[in-house]
């Protein structure tokens, strides 16, 4: 039950937050990609930093549709 003084979080603060999240993980993993020695990690960080990217720019999309509709 919501109390009248409670801050409503909208489906569109979740889907902000978790593009703004998305972004700064795919920066993250470039980052570190760079900064490894281990060629291992290095081809991993980039990969997870590319599917990252990826997940940020459909939660971009997801984002303008609904800006869109309002």
């Amino acid at each position: 039950m919501e109390e009248a003084n409670e801050v409503k979080i909208t489906s569109y603060d979740r889907l902000m937050r978790a593009w703004e999240n998305s972004m700064e993980l795919t920066r993250d993993f470039e980052v570190y990609s760079k900064k490894v020695d281990d060629e291992e990690l290095k081809d991993v960080f980039k990969k997870f930093a590319e599917e990252e990217g990826f997940h940020a720019s459909k939660l971009r999309e997801l984002l303008l549709e609904r800006q869109k509709k309002n």
